[in-house]
């Protein structure tokens, strides 16, 4: 048996190397090329913990001392960057629609004097939410300025009433909230989000090469002659072929990890092995995971397409940011198909509050499920590789 897995795994890295696919630049594109650029660009982007300074404008119709106190603090807070002062409604409507802002604030006519005297004091602000984080960033900076200022002119209406400083603050907050994040104080979106989106960009493409991999052998035809080199063992010509990718893809994502923990200083409250040996299951249940889907349908278009329909779910329906118990029953179920989803699991336990390992031993089980579950139908992916008949 050790004779056929060696004339395999030579067989695939020959085809890995070849001058054929070299030429196309695929392999090293989605092994290396992709996860590592894709893991760069987004550290870059998040170096700061989360977009501050949104693009925004802001409507004075007031121009008051008030409306100009506000717009100073406005324009004072992290996340809000006060970039154009329009002169109406539609004007910084315009400007949202083609994209300079992502949301303006407006103060009406007569501000000052409605709050001084009475009135009905309005503060209006609208957020392009076409754009999520952006648009929610803006939101919540336009949120907390409206709420200190109507804070603040109820503050002084009270005390201007007699009522003492203590006891007007106590009416206007009689409950105060001390939020205590647990995992990540700093509340950086860097921590969950890297930890997340890197190895779904790493477990997509494993499921994207190898499909391609496996029935692009069918589709030339050269599938017996795959199987003949090991010893007509489907398993055997699956191991030489996928191992290989499996060593190199696994390296990368350490690469991820260690640029992760120790480039972005993430939390990691556990022994790296740990970590470590996630990675490579992930990677190899990803591999397994392909696998099954080739042996369900061995058709290089269709099993390409679910590949990439299963990897681009993942982003959504792993539970990064929405817990499975919120989701209905018929889409939380699939998050655990995924193998990505027990990867999460054992960084969530691990590197993110530090547990026991024991009590993670089962997501590590579930990722070893998967080569386990691909061996089953290998027997279907064996006659489609004796015959192999290319449906484009």
């Amino acid at each position: 048996m050790l004779t056929p897995l060696l004339q395999s795994l030579a067989y695939g890295w020959r085809k890995l190397c070849s001058r054929k696919l070299c030429s196309r630049k695929l392999y090293i594109a989605a092994m290396v090329v992709v996860p590592v650029a894709f893991a760069i660009f987004f550290v870059d982007l998040m170096k700061e913990g989360l977009p501050l300074k949104v693009p925004v404008s802001v409507v004075d119709l007031d121009q008051s001392q008030l409306s100009r106190r506000i717009t100073r603090n406005l324009n004072a807070t992290e996340l809000i960057d006060i970039t154009h002062r329009d002169l109406s409604y539609s004007e910084a409507l315009d400007r949202v629609r083609r994209g300079e802002t992502f949301g303006f604030f407006l103060i009406p006519r007569d501000f000052q004097r409605d709050a001084i005297y009475g009135g009905d004091a309005t503060l209006t602000f609208y957020s392009d939410m076409t754009v999520f984080v952006p648009g929610t960033l803006a939101f919540k900076g336009f949120k907390t300025q409206a709420v200190t200022t109507a804070g603040g002119l109820a503050a002084t209406k009270l005390t201007s009433l007699g009522i003492g400083d203590d006891a007007a603050r106590a009416l206007i907050q009689p409950v105060v909230i001390n939020s205590n994040p647990i995992g990540n104080p700093w509340l950086n979106y860097l921590i969950y989000l890297a930890n997340s989106f890197i190895p779904s960009v790493l477990s997509l493409m494993a499921l994207l090469l190898t499909a391609y991999t496996i029935c692009d052998e069918i589709k030339r035809q050269t599938s017996p002659q795959w199987l003949h080199t090991a010893g007509g063992s489907m398993t055997i010509a699956l191991a030489g072929k996928l191992i290989p990718q499996w060593a190199i893809m696994t390296i990368v994502g350490f690469f991820c990890q260690s640029v992760i923990y120790g480039y972005c200083n993430c939390p990691l409250n556990c022994p790296l092995w740990h970590m470590l040996l996630a990675m490579a299951l992930m990677v190899m249940g990803s591999q397994a995971f392909a696998v099954t889907i080739c042996c369900a349908v061995p058709n290089l278009r269709l099993s390409l397409s679910i590949c990439s329909l299963t990897g681009i779910l993942t982003f959504s329906i792993a539970a990064y940011s929405f817990p499975v118990s919120s989701m209905y029953p018929a889409v939380g179920i699939f998050s655990y198909i995924l193998p990505m989803r027990y990867y999460f699991l054992i960084y969530a336990d691990q590197a993110l509050n530090g547990i026991p390992l024991y009590y993670s031993r089962w997501y590590y089980a579930a990722l070893l499920m998967f080569p386990i579950v691909a061996l089953l139908p290998l027997r279907r992916l064996k006659k489609h590789c004796l015959n192999p008949v290319y449906v484009p």
